[in-house]
């Protein structure tokens, strides 16, 4: 372990609390964290409740979707680890019972925040559409959904949605194909003056095995994800990206004027915020 690494794992006088996601996009951003970091207290759960739990002061440190870096005053963008994608990403999709012009109701996955703003942002965009918003809690089935599509994220967005729902528009490919820009899903973000000296280099060498040792997450992941080990390996491997470079700077920038555009962060939230 690099002596940087060792002066984190001990020493506070509490352990940092870190907010880690339950879906499988997230494993490769916390494989061997708990080895690198021992000290940190991890907890999992669904991106919606991580953010929560970060506004709420109850966790240091976590994976939120994006655009609650705009929603939380404060909160800082503390490593260059993300969840993002260039193309089709498989597990957001908007799926649909009638031609996506037609829709006027919504069902928004409660897991999400993120993927429901890039929805309405892309049905105004590119439609013109404002439909009626109706939940659609964590534990409901897509085909007891009563609106006429549904926003679905994580693991059970890449199962097949049945004959209900036949029009599906990946959002990550709608959204490359709109802008030529990326779309960062999920950004590790801090509360404010929470202690995270040296946490940086922990979560990109946290990024970095995972990254080597794909094969292995996917192999673990596949039956708990209900899905072939070469489609987990193949959904990780191609379809994701895990670095916050320029471009997806880039891209993030774009979201976030486009949600302030569409109210769906405060107007200030730009300002003074670094991306």
């Amino acid at each position: 372990m690099p002596d940087s690494l060792e002066r984190f794992a001990g020493g506070r006088s509490q352990p940092l609390r870190i907010g880690a996601v339950a879906y499988l996009n997230a494993r490769p951003l916390v494989y061997d964290l708990a080895r690198l970091a021992p000290a940190v207290e991890i907890t999992v759960d669904f991106p919606s409740r991580l953010a929560d739990s970060l506004a709420q002061q109850r966790l240091d440190v976590a994976i939120v979707p994006s655009i609650e870096y705009l929603r939380q005053p404060g909160s800082t963008i503390v490593s260059d680890a993300c969840i993002a994608c260039e193309g089709p990403v498989r597990s957001v999709k908007l799926f649909s019972r009638v031609p996506l012009r037609q829709i006027r109701s919504l069902a928004l996955d409660e897991g999400s925040r993120t993927s429901v703003a890039l929805a309405r942002i892309l049905l105004a965009e590119r439609f013109g559409l404002q439909p009626e918003l109706k939940p659609l809690p964590l534990g409901m089935r897509l085909a007891d959904a009563t609106a006429d599509a549904a926003v679905l994220i994580g693991d059970r967005a890449m199962r097949e949605p049945g004959h209900d729902f036949p029009h599906v528009c990946d959002l990550g490919e709608a959204w490359v194909e709109w802008t030529g820009l990326p779309l960062v899903f999920a950004l590790w973000v801090a509360r404010p003056a929470a202690e995270v000296a040296l946490l940086e280099r922990v979560l990109s060498a946290a990024r970095d095995a995972g990254l080597g040792h794909l094969d292995e997450i996917a192999r673990q992941a596949a039956p708990q994800v209900g899905l072939p080990e070469a489609d987990c390996l193949a959904y990780l491997r191609d379809h994701l990206r895990f670095h916050l470079g320029p471009r997806q700077r880039l891209g993030l920038r774009r979201f976030f004027e486009l949600a302030v555009r569409h109210g769906l962060a405060p107007s200030e939230a730009m300002e003074g915020r670094g991306v």
